[in-house]
């Protein structure tokens, strides 16, 4: 099947208003575009029909036994938007021809859910292939047994063929961030298990919230008591309150912007910390408010577009500047970084893409062309000290720039696809027709 522009055109209305751009803004889009490709050739070369490549070593990896294509899918709306038609159709005829979910794997829910189902489901939307829509079913039905718990929150792991569960800790991101993916899927196939379920899980997380409207970051899903009450912004918790939004925006859910009214309050009268001027959020308990560690790091950088597209500007732009400032202490940002010490706590770079999703977010909201000068930093530092012969690599040490041998399917779905609409024509892509989910699959609200 060949993909449609016309589809593609339909899909992604013009955006109403036409904010500044910098200078040589289209020839920086176009730049990114190539280094996609340069990405994606590598894939191609190296590993086709497995899960990723690996940039150093130029081989190919899967995540379990057997590949289920992670790259191709988490890479394919990507090329669409880039209007990559040659290699969308490639990876669409991949997908379409080997992709199958009828496998003896015990496999990661969360990721599965953000990844694939997520993929599967933007890659129907967009290109009105109903086989996607098909096997984002299927896959959803496979995955639907890890809410089988006393409790309603999710297992960590299902065999795909055989439903097995394992694992009963978990945290808040992994049972909050799956009602986009399994909303959307009931919505378009009018089928209300799936958001049923989903949206149970989110709000056992957040029911078990303390009595000051914190969640920690680790919780028995048999018993729903906590086994870990450190509260934050960072990994274990990050999406679930990115989920709390966006599920109202994107399906009108009151009670999900309940549950962020309540949640943002807290956050921010708690985790919230000023140090030198400098907006930063730190790590508390759960149950006193007390702080534990004054750290940010790579994955909390999402939150000041969160804050922005809440319509919290101020302390969007706030924190963006420390983020941004964390990221030049060494010319590219670490996983943690002691924001009173202002050194590094752990020294990798994984590609991350969340900064950049933030300079997104504050540029279409603000207009202010900034945040598009702070996307040619990331960009540059990405080039200089990522970007190898087959791709680009992950870091791991920031401070020396050693190079680890790693190129996740995130960085084609996120990394590359926020930095090009960073500086795309504003027509691209309109931010009122869509919402992300946390893999930055769009979703269009179609019903």
């Amino acid at each position: 099947m060949k993909i449609s522009l016309t589809v593609i055109v339909i899909f992604f209305s013009i955006a109403s208003s036409q904010p500044k751009r910098i200078v040589g803004a289209d020839s920086i889009a176009n730049e990114v575009k190539k280094e996609f490709l340069h990405s994606w050739n590598a894939y191609k070369q190296y590993a086709w029909g497995a899960d990723g490549v690996r940039p150093l070593s130029k081989k190919p990896y899967t995540w379990y036994d057997e590949s289920l294509l992670m790259t191709p899918i988490d890479a394919f709306d990507t090329m669409i938007l880039m209007g990559l038609t040659k290699e969308a159709d490639e990876a669409n005829l991949l997908l379409l021809s080997s992709l199958s979910f009828d496998k003896h794997l015990s496999v990661k829910n969360f990721e599965i859910t953000i990844r694939i189902l997520g993929g599967l489901l933007s890659a129907y939307q967009m290109t009105n292939e109903k086989k996607f829509l098909s096997m984002a079913e299927d896959l959803g039905n496979r995955l639907l047994p890890v809410f089988e718990s006393k409790t309603g929150l999710p297992h960590v792991n299902v065999n795909l063929k055989t439903g097995v569960v394992e694992g009963d800790t978990t945290n808040p991101a992994e049972t909050g961030t799956l009602l986009i993916e399994f909303g959307t899927l009931s919505k378009l196939t009018g089928k209300p298990i799936y958001y049923e379920k989903a949206k149970r899980a989110l709000v056992e997380t957040y029911k078990r919230r303390s009595a000051i409207g914190l969640v920690g970051q680790s919780i028995d899903v048999n018993t729903g008591k906590w086994t870990a009450t450190n509260s934050h912004l960072g990994g274990l918790i990050d999406s679930y309150y990115e989920y709390l939004f966006k599920c109202w925006k994107l399906f009108g859910d009151e009670e999900c912007k309940k549950m962020w009214d309540e949640g943002i309050t807290a956050i921010n009268n708690y985790l919230a910390d000023t140090v030198r001027g400098e907006l930063w959020y730190g790590r508390v308990d759960m149950n006193t408010g007390t702080k534990t560690i004054r750290a940010w790091g790579g994955l909390e950088s999402f939150f000041p577009g969160l804050l922005a597209y809440s319509g919290d500007i101020e302390r969007a732009k706030r924190l963006q500047l420390s983020s941004y400032a964390m990221w030049n202490k060494h010319g590219i940002e670490p996983e943690s970084y002691d924001y009173v010490d202002q050194k590094v706590r752990r020294n990798g770079y994984p590609l991350r893409p969340e900064i950049i999703e933030s300079a997104y977010y504050l540029y279409v909201l603000t207009g202010d062309t900034t945040y598009q000068q702070m996307g040619v930093t990331f960009f540059n530092s990405l080039k200089q000290y990522c970007r190898t012969d087959a791709g680009y690599a992950e870091l791991k040490n920031v401070i020396t720039k050693e190079k680890e041998d790693m190129m996740e399917s995130f960085f084609f779905a996120e990394t590359l696809k926020y930095l090009y609409l960073l500086f795309a024509p504003p027509s691209t892509l309109d931010l009122n027709s869509v919402v992300f989910n946390t893999e930055a699959h769009p979703i269009r609200k179609t019903w």
